[in-house]
């Protein structure tokens, strides 16, 4: 999904994330409407002008942003962070990270693995319940991964449980989705078998994609159960009680939820917001307490007013549509690459502690053991050094006339797509290309779930893109890139890339795990289907008056036990 420390264990990355939000009043960033003045509700008695209602303290409402109009609600369907941060308090999962930065049993309260680490038996809480308090079955479980498997789904995160037991060959049409390595024991017990031990699978246990879902309400509405409260059923501590659309999502605590006792906000409106000037200024006049972005040239203003920095996993980068006429020579690729100034990007233009990227895998995961990382030990795509920026752009230029459009001359015009927010940085990258090499490109703008969709079709040239790690392991990064993912908005084929990521999945040897991703993170430079800019930050403002909120480094926000002080 779209997001850097040594990586020990991602208990050790939270925990250090975490200590990072309250030791700093920094700088970071965000993928994301106009809400700003007096709200004109939704014809609930939650909605409120001012970041919080602070009635009694049973009747909390609070106002946060953490994003735009997501493109969907469907656990199955989701690919955004944002959107995930949703799903994270209206669903629960097997397991679940805590406020302590622990994975941690969710709808399952216990759990046992086989020596062998192929075979996982949950144990379903006895008082885990539906929103509408029906009992939550392990079947229910045996339906959503079923589905997600299901090659008629189309899910863009099919690949997330493809080490479980014929998950890929159910992916491939061979074997009927029946087959997948789960089942219920019994109505509180359910069995996974893996097809390859892997050591990060309860964090997979914790992912969106794998939540539990209600088959009779999913499959009488696949494409639009999500979209109607009333059938929005789901078994974590919040539940959807109104969805404006382009305006907000207000969430009410979920009466059946197990945990009933610990939440803090008895509401919370999610106001839908992707102009970056919007949020800041709704922050700012008291109508939302949380804002998961700000403008750029507002960061140095608001260090000390608000403004929190975070380690994220995850790398900021464009993706380019090598099936396109003008992208398909990779010196071309190559060029464009090497003609940007990432250093500039970062000091002058994202001011958000952002590190230039030399790499497509981030800082942050470690190599064979925790002595180093796996961006250390890498093949470096290009130096970063700004002392061999010159050297890049006469390297880049040469590579350009071997494609055949010496000094830029016969070269199309080509455009770079972005969604709001991003106008920035693509206008700087854009002016690079056209100073170093004579290349004209055009931008273009597209809201938040317009631009997701044209991306994923690779109905673009140059699209910018953001990854943020889905679990704590490298290969979060590199198996989107895989021939015919469903992430793989490149539209980039290599059959050596795929035999690479291949004997990757089917191994258990760590050693022999990293020395094959790096294998393959080195095809991928040659090929250059992406370009990376920088390793990101999460940069967010939050009132000193929200108190019981944290973040994961996966981009995720928790807000279902915060309270507010005056």
């Amino acid at each position: 999904m779209k997001k850097s420390f040594m990586k020990k264990s991602l208990v050790l990355l939270l925990a250090l994330t975490m200590m990072a939000t309250t030791a700093l009043t920094g700088c970071g960033k965000k993928d994301t409407g106009n809400n700003t003045g007096t709200e004109t509700g939704t014809g609930t008695d939650t909605d409120t002008d001012a970041g919080t209602d602070t009635g009694a303290a049973d009747d909390l409402t609070i106002n946060v942003s953490v994003g735009p109009e997501p493109e969907t609600l469907d656990p199955t369907m989701n690919t955004a962070a944002d959107g995930s941060t949703y799903l994270n308090h209206v669903f629960e999962g097997l397991m679940k990270v805590d406020a302590e930065a622990n994975i941690v049993q969710g709808a399952a309260e216990s759990y046992e693995v086989s020596e062998d680490g192929l075979v996982y038996t949950f144990k379903i809480r006895s008082d885990a319940k539906w929103s509408d308090g029906t009992d939550l079955t392990a079947e229910a479980f045996v339906y959503s991964w079923q589905r997600l498997v299901d090659p008629t789904t189309a899910s863009d995160y099919n690949y997330m449980i493809d080490m479980v037991k014929n998950a890929n060959e159910i992916m491939a049409g061979t074997v009927d989705k029946s087959e997948l390595g789960i089942k219920a024991i019994d109505s509180k017990t359910l069995e996974i078998t893996l097809a390859v031990a892997t050591p990060y699978f309860l964090e997979i246990c914790a992912f969106p994609a794998t939540f539990p879902l209600r088959e009779d309400i999913v499959s009488a509405n696949p494409d639009t159960w999500f979209q109607d409260p009333a059938t929005y059923i789901g078994n974590g501590p919040y539940v959807v009680k109104t969805w404006e659309h382009q305006a907000q999502i207000v969430m009410e605590q979920n009466p059946n939820y197990y945990g009933l006792a610990d939440l803090g906000p008895k509401t919370i409106n999610f106001k839908l917001m992707e102009d970056d000037n919007t949020i800041l200024a709704a922050y700012e006049n008291g109508e939302i307490l949380f804002g998961d972005s700000l403008p750029s040239e507002e960061i140095e203003r608001m260090t000390g007013n608000g403004l929190y920095i975070e380690g994220q996993l995850g790398t900021y980068f464009l993706c380019l549509n090598v099936e396109d006429e003008a992208l398909k020579d990779a010196n071309v690729r190559k060029a464009l690459a090497l003609a940007i100034d990432r250093n500039y990007l970062v000091e002058s233009v994202a001011k958000g502690g952002q590190q230039p990227a030399d790499t497509f895998v981030p800082t942050g995961l470690s190599d064979v053991d925790n002595t180093a990382e796996f961006h250390e030990k890498a093949e470096k795509w290009f130096s970063v050094d700004p002392a061999n920026y010159e050297a890049n752009v006469a390297e880049a230029k040469q590579l350009l006339a071997d494609a055949g459009y010496p000094n830029g001359e016969g070269f199309p015009s080509i455009e770079l797509m972005i969604n709001p927010g991003h106008e920035s940085i693509a206008e700087a990258v854009i002016y690079m290309w056209q100073q170093e090499l004579g290349i004209t490109a055009t931008l273009s703008s597209q809201d938040w779930s317009v631009f997701i969709e044209t991306r994923n079709s690779g109905d673009y040239q140059i699209a910018r893109h953001g990854w943020l790690a889905d679990y704590n392991d490298p290969i979060s990064f590199l198996d989107m890139w895989l021939t015919g993912g469903g992430n793989n908005d490149a539209q980039w084929s290599n059959a050596d890339y795929d035999a690479l990521i291949a004997k990757v999945k089917a191994s258990s040897d760590r050693a022999e795990r990293i020395d094959l991703m790096h294998q393959a993170e080195a095809i991928l430079a040659k090929d250059m289907p992406i370009i990376p800019l920088y390793f990101y930050t999460d940069l967010f403002l939050k009132s000193d008056k929200l108190q019981g909120f944290y973040s994961s480094p996966l981009g995720y926000k928790f807000f279902m036990y915060t309270s507010v002080t005056e």
